[in-house]
């Protein structure tokens, strides 16, 4: 029984020595590749196109915190110029409307608002109802009266369908502002 017990001990020293040298061999290994760079050339260049894209968003932000005043003095004198005040705004739609119908040679029949409530910029939102007849070109002229004037329109939607004696009857819903 004796040999056998000397025959384990020699190979359990063995095993040990073996586990040793290979422990040893790594971590030469592992000392070796520490002293190399960890990044290879292609993953050192995406990193340096990430830092280009980041110094070129802190530059754009720079620049938008420079130009704010200008823009926020840009949207007051838009406000100004494009909305009209609430306490005259429907007599002026009422004019707008009319002037640019009557130019165009058309028939406005009744005008139709509804007004929302003013949201966080004091802007109050309307809705304009309204419904012309006329000719072809007549209703043309008007559409390009309502997008050249100098009040602000937006066209949500509009329907046409003939009338009597080849006329045109169209029907619109439109959208402007009001400042309060």
């Amino acid at each position: 029984m004796r040999p056998n017990f000397d025959l384990r001990k020699k190979v359990v020293r063995w095993a040990i020595a073996a586990v040793i040298v290979i422990d040893l061999a790594l971590a030469g290994l592992n000392w070796q590749m520490s002293r190399t760079p960890h990044a290879p050339e292609g993953e050192l260049e995406s990193l340096r196109i990430q830092r280009d894209l980041m110094t070129a968003d802190v530059r754009r932000g720079d620049q938008i915190r420079r130009d704010l005043p200008t823009v926020e003095e840009q949207c007051d004198s838009f406000m100004r110029d494009q909305f009209r005040p609430v306490g005259s705004g429907y007599s002026g739609l009422i004019s707008d409307l009319g002037s640019i119908a009557n130019k165009a040679g058309l028939n406005a029949d009744a005008i139709t608002f509804t007004q929302h409530k003013p949201d966080a910029h004091g802007l109050v939102e309307v809705d304009i109802g309204e419904s012309i007849e006329g000719s072809y070109p007549s209703v043309v002229q008007f559409l390009d009266g309502l997008e050249h004037s100098h009040s602000f329109y937006v066209l949500d939607g509009l329907s046409l369908s003939s009338s009597r004696q080849s006329t045109l009857k169209l029907s619109l819903q439109l959208r402007t502002f009001f400042r309060s």
